[in-house]
Formats: structure tokens, C-alpha cells, sequence
């Protein structure tokens, strides 16, 4: 079972399954590592990933309408790669690694994603489609 032990926090313990579910959401995501480790250090606006922001900034390979990013972002929360910045007000529009992330994104830092296979996009397409719990 993979391991995450950050600076004061407790071990994390992942099921396989939530690990490999989460690894193949991020292969098939429409986002580049850029993005991830920038999200290691700080949290990362809608309005940053975004349309052609998200290209200029290297986040993604090719503009996203906000909608098309925020729907690929909810999917990469509901995994447990991401959760929402929260301030005083509430919610925010920005985002954050969750340890399964900083895990995830630390397996691939400083190196561009594997291209995901064609089972992988299979299974992400099943999973996201029917919101299956496995």
C-alpha cells in the first residue's frame, strides 16, 4: 500500500485501487506536470489554467474553455488528486494538491507524463462516466 509522510502530518495509507485509479485520472488528464508541481507549492486560479492562460503558463498543451477545466479539475477532486482552496469567504476557485497528489506528483517530477495507454483511457472513460467506486 503506498506510503505518503509529509512534514508535520501523519502517514497517509492508500488502497491499490485508489492509487491506480488516481495515477490513470492523471495520465489522462488534460494537464501537464507543470501544472502539478506548481500546485506542490501554491495553489493554482481557474482563470491561471484556463483558455490561453493555461497554455502561456504550461499547464496545458492546448486551450480549455473554463467549463471543459473546471469539469477535468472536479473529476481530478473526486479521485482525491485535488481539493479546493478554501478562504475566509468560503470556496475559492483555486486548487490544491491533496497528499495522494503530492505522492502521485512526485513519482513523475521533473519529466513530462507518460502517455496513457488506450485501456488507460478505457478505464478513466468507465469510471468518470459511471462514477463507479473502484
Amino acid at each position: 500500500m503506498p506510503v505518503v509522510n509529509f512534514q508535520n502530518s501523519k502517514t497517509l495509507n492508500y488502497q491499490p485501487n485508489s492509487f491506480k485509479r488516481a495515477e490513470k485520472s492523471l495520465l489522462c488528464s488534460p494537464f501537464t506536470v507543470k501544472l502539478f508541481e506548481t500546485m506542490r507549492r501554491q495553489s493554482v486560479a481557474l482563470g491561471a489554467i484556463a483558455s490561453e492562460n493555461g497554455v502561456k503558463n504550461g499547464y496545458t498543451q492546448q486551450p480549455l474553455s473554463e467549463l471543459a477545466c473546471d469539469d477535468a479539475l472536479g473529476w481530478l477532486i473526486q479521485v482525491g488528486l485535488l481539493r479546493r482552496e478554501v478562504d475566509g469567504q468560503g470556496i475559492t476557485d483555486s486548487f490544491r494538491l491533496t497528499p495522494l497528489g503530492h505522492q502521485l506528483i512526485e513519482k513523475y517530477q521533473g519529466q513530462n507524463l507518460p502517455a496513457p495507454s488506450w485501456s488507460d483511457h478505457l478505464y478513466n472513460f468507465v469510471i468518470r462516466w459511471f462514477r463507479l467506486p473502484f
